[in-house]
């Protein structure tokens, strides 16, 4: 008889979600002082806590990618400031932080995505795409985008400028710049 299984305890589960914000924080920014022990240390858990949590180094950065993509579907679902343009603004710069992110941490764990972490990037786009999705919808309806805008030409162009940058320090603001004229020139006239 197979044994049921239990609920996580509430301390676990705090644990969990602070070693995914430390790894977020921590190896988001790469560079020599990331490190698994150094997540451990910014979570306030040992070591073994973080490997009964997430036992190899891909189960950590899915972890971590997967929270990103939740939190930027729910900033999607979040956004109504009355104003159609800077919604999409907002959210195309939440998107950048998620990419900064995610190159921080394959660059510090030193992950070859695997057939699950493909899966997962699928799924993360469909998800991502149905949120500003909703978002390019309701400015056309509103007038306040082209109604030509479309939601592959966004994320095309955000993720060309993406990889076409350098990761050195100030990439993100370029990029940012860059979005920006993007988003102003989806304006409707």
């Amino acid at each position: 008889m197979a044994e049921a299984r239990r609920k996580p305890r509430a301390d676990a589960l705090r644990n969990r979600r602070r070693l995914v914000e430390a790894a977020k924080e921590v190896l988001g920014r790469g560079g020599p002082e990331a490190s698994l022990e150094a997540v451990a240390r910014a979570a306030g858990v040992g070591i073994g806590t973080l490997y009964r949590n997430f036992p190899t180094r891909e189960a950590l950065f899915q972890a971590v990618y997967r929270h990103e993509v939740e939190q930027l579907i729910a900033l999607a679902g979040d956004l109504d400031s009355g104003d159609r343009v800077a919604d999409l603004r907002a959210w195309t710069h939440a998107l950048i932080g998620l990419v900064a992110t995610k190159r921080g941490l394959l660059g510090a764990l030193a992950v070859v995505p695997t057939d699950a972490s493909r899966a997962m990037y699928d799924e993360s786009q469909v998800q991502m795409k149905a949120a500003v999705g909703g978002l390019i919808s309701a400015g056309i309806a509103d007038g306040a985008l082209r109604a030509d805008a479309e939601v592959e030409d966004l994320l095309s162009t955000i993720y060309g400028l993406c990889h076409a940058s350098p990761p050195e320090p100030g990439w993100e603001a370029r990029v940012l710049r860059l979005i920006d004229i993007f988003i102003d020139g989806l304006r409707a006239r």
